[in-house]
């Protein structure tokens, strides 16, 4: 009889909490849109106009689960004296496949969170100056602080909404989903043809203008209409 195989360690599965029960939603690739809403694409000097869309991973245990209703600890991350907020809409997939038409697109959306692509800017900028990989500005260490998921059906329409970020309570980000140059089933359809998108993908769809830097101790609180607010403290 042929042996069984087993697992020599142990890997935790990185999950997403669900709002109002005791559910987890496993993730399985964090897919993120850059420059995605034409003021914040214009603050960092493209041109929204001519520009295709274009994606980048974070991997799966950068999540940092937040809880509604207080402030997580967040921690400042090595290397960086640059560390930027970007709040975004996260998009959660319950269905998957391969070039999906915009139309049936938004039918693989399970849920709805609010999240945060905490930035290295300095060793992105760095990276893209030298025209290498950015993945270590984007892709560390709890660069993903996210809310619960609030399944579709329940949450609010997400074509339009207000979005806005605060830190220590002075507005720094404030736009409308609206304002979006690619849609959230734009997005799905275009990464279908890509990758195979499968259950468990999240999506964060991008972030509106004045990003900027925060420093230990600052406090961040991030809003969309429809979804509970995302706040953390920088330690």
């Amino acid at each position: 009889m042929a042996a069984v195989p087993r697992m020599v360690v142990n890997v935790a599965q990185p999950v997403i909490a669900i709002a109002g029960t005791t559910d987890v939603f496993p993730v399985r690739r964090i897919y993120c849109i850059g420059r995605n809403y034409a003021a914040h694409a214009r603050e960092m000097g493209a041109d929204p106009t001519r520009e295709p869309p274009f994606f980048f991973q974070k991997p799966a245990d950068a999540i940092q689960n937040v809880a509604p209703g207080t402030v997580a600890d967040h921690p400042y991350p090595t290397l960086t004296s640059n560390y930027h907020y970007e709040v975004e809409l996260v998009a959660a997939l319950g269905k998957g496949g391969r070039d999906i038409p915009p139309e049936r697109a938004l039918e693989c959306v399970y849920a709805y969170a609010v999240g945060l692509d905490m930035t290295r800017r300095d060793l992105q900028r760095a990276s893209g100056d030298q025209k290498k990989p950015w993945e270590i500005g984007k892709s560390f260490d709890h660069s993903a602080p996210i809310g619960p998921l609030h399944p579709a059906l329940a949450a609010a329409p997400m074509g339009e909404g207000a979005i806005w970020l605060k830190v220590n309570h002075v507005v720094k980000q404030s736009s409308n989903l609206s304002q979006m140059i690619w849609s959230v089933a734009e997005q799905i359809g275009r990464l279908s043809q890509a990758f195979e998108l499968m259950p468990g993908d999240i999506i964060f769809s991008g972030t509106p203008e004045n990003v900027g830097p925060v420093v230990r101790g600052d406090v961040i609180e991030c809003h969309i209409d429809g979804l509970p607010n995302l706040s953390i403290r920088l330690v």
